[in-house]
C-alpha cells in the first residue's frame, strides 16, 4: 500500500474542518429521541467523532456492558482491548445502533447515533462477515455504495480496491478469495463511502505479516487525513504501533484507559550480573519488582523515579562485589501492562 491515496479526500476537502453539529432539519423517525439526545451535544468538544456515556447492556442474567464511557477524537486511532467476553464487540454494536443499550447515550460525529445522517458517515468492518460468493469484488463495492446512499465514481471505487491490494482482482468472484483477500475486501467496503469514522473489529485476524503491515500503513494514512478510527484487535503489537490511546475493557467495565505513555509509564531495567549474593539480590529487589533467570535480572522501575536510581544501583552492586556485564533500560510492553491490569486491577489511576 505504498503511496496511499485516500479516495474522495483530495485538495481542500482532505483538510477541511469537521462540520459543526447542527439541529436536524425536519422530522425523522425517532425524532423526539434524536432531539432529546441533541441537547447533549452542546458543550461537547466539536472534534469528537465518538462520544458515549454510561452505556449498559444486559442479556438476561449476563451483564455485557457496565457503565462504559469513552471518546474518539477526529484524526485519532483508539484501541479497544480486553479478553474474550470483555464486552468489546457489544460496545461496538451499541455505537453502531445494531444493539439498543439498556442505559447510556451515544453521539457519532456530533449527532445522535440514531440519526441516519451520522451513521451514513461511518465505515464498519465486522469481525465475522460473508459476501455473496457469486459477486465480483467490484460488484461488492458497488452494492455497498448503493446501500450507503453515496455517490462514488467507478474510478474512485477502483482506487479503493487498489488501496487494499486488490486492484488486479476487481473482476474475480468473491467465492474464490482466500480469507486474507476477503479481509482486504471488507476493509475496502468499510472505506469506499468516504467515512469520517471507521470502526474495525479485528481487521487483521486473517492477514499475513505483509497484510498486517499494509493495514498499519492504511490506519496511519486515515489518521493523517483526520479520519477517526476505533480499532478492536487481539494483536496487541499492532495496537501498540498505531493507536494514540487505549481503552481496556474487562467484564463489561472500563478497567483502564489513557495514552500509551500514560499506560506504559513504568520501565524495566535488564541486567546481566555475576556474583550476586543475598545482599545484592535484596538491593535489586528494593528498587522494584525483581525477576531472575540465571545471570539475567529484570527490575521493574517505579513510574516516578529519581534520575540517580540506576547509577546508584549499579554503584551499590559493584560495591557488593557483583560483576556487571550489561545494563539495558526497556519500556514495559502493552501486553505486559494489559495482563497486569487484568490480573490486579491496577489501572484505576488511568480510568
Amino acid at each position: 500500500m505504498a503511496g496511499l491515496v485516500w479516495p474522495g479526500l483530495r485538495g481542500s476537502q482532505a483538510h477541511s474542518s469537521p462540520p459543526a453539529a447542527t439541529a436536524a432539519p425536519g422530522a425523522r423517525p425517532g425524532g423526539a429521541a434524536i432531539e432529546a439526545a441533541e441537547r447533549l451535544i452542546e458543550g461537547l468538544p466539536p472534534a469528537a467523532a465518538v462520544w458515549c456515556s454510561g452505556l449498559r447492556k444486559r442479556y438476561r442474567r449476563q451483564v455485557a456492558v457496565d457503565d462504559v464511557s469513552l471518546t474518539v477524537d477526529r484524526g485519532e486511532v483508539l484501541g479497544l482491548l480486553g479478553p474474550n467476553g470483555a464486552g468489546k464487540t457489544s460496545v461496538i454494536k451499541i455505537l453502531l445502533g445494531l444493539v439498543r443499550p439498556d442505559a447510556g447515550e451515544v453521539l457519532l460525529l456530533g449527532r445522535p447515533a440514531r440519526d441516519p445522517d451520522a451513521r451514513a458517515r461511518v465505515g464498519y468492518l465486522p469481525e465475522l462477515f460473508r459476501y455473496q460468493p457469486w459477486l465480483t469484488a467490484a460488484e461488492v463495492l458497488s452494492l455497498h455504495v448503493r446501500l450507503a446512499g453515496a455517490t462514488v465514481p467507478a474510478e474512485e471505487r477502483r482506487e479503493c480496491l487498489a488501496l487494499v491490494g486488490l486492484a488486479d482482482r476487481a473482476g474475480d468472484r468473491v467465492g474464490g478469495f482466500s480469507k486474507g483477500m476477503q479481509q482486504r475486501l471488507g476493509l475496502a467496503v468499510a472505506l469506499v463511502a468516504r467515512p469520517e469514522l471507521v470502526i474495525l473489529d479485528e481487521p487483521t485476524s486473517a492477514l499475513d505479516p505483509i497484510g498486517r503491515a499494509d493495514v498499519r500503513d492504511l490506519l496511519l494514512s486515515l489518521k493523517e487525513r483526520g479520519v477517526a478510527v476505533l480499532l478492536n484487535s487481539h494483536l496487541i503489537g499492532e495496537v501498540e504501533r498505531v493507536c494514540d490511546r487505549v481503552v481496556i475493557l474487562d467484564k463489561g467495565r472500563v478497567a483502564a484507559s489513557g495514552t500509551l505513555q500514560e499506560l506504559l509509564g513504568r520501565r524495566k531495567l535488564r541486567l546481566r550480573l555475576d556474583g550476586v549474593g543475598p545482599e545484592a539480590e535484596a538491593r535489586l529487589a528494593a528498587v522494584g519488582g525483581l525477576t531472575r533467570s540465571g545471570d539475567a535480572f529484570t527490575v521493574t522501575l517505579p513510574a516516578e523515579q529519581d534520575p540517580t536510581t540506576v547509577p546508584d544501583l549499579v554503584a551499590a552492586l559493584v560495591g557488593l562485589g557483583v560483576r556487571v556485564h550489561a545494563v539495558e533500560p526497556a519500556r514495559i510492553s502493552l501486553e505486559e501492562r494489559l495482563l497486569d491490569i487484568l490480573r490486579t486491577g491496577s489501572g484505576e489511576e488511568h480510568r
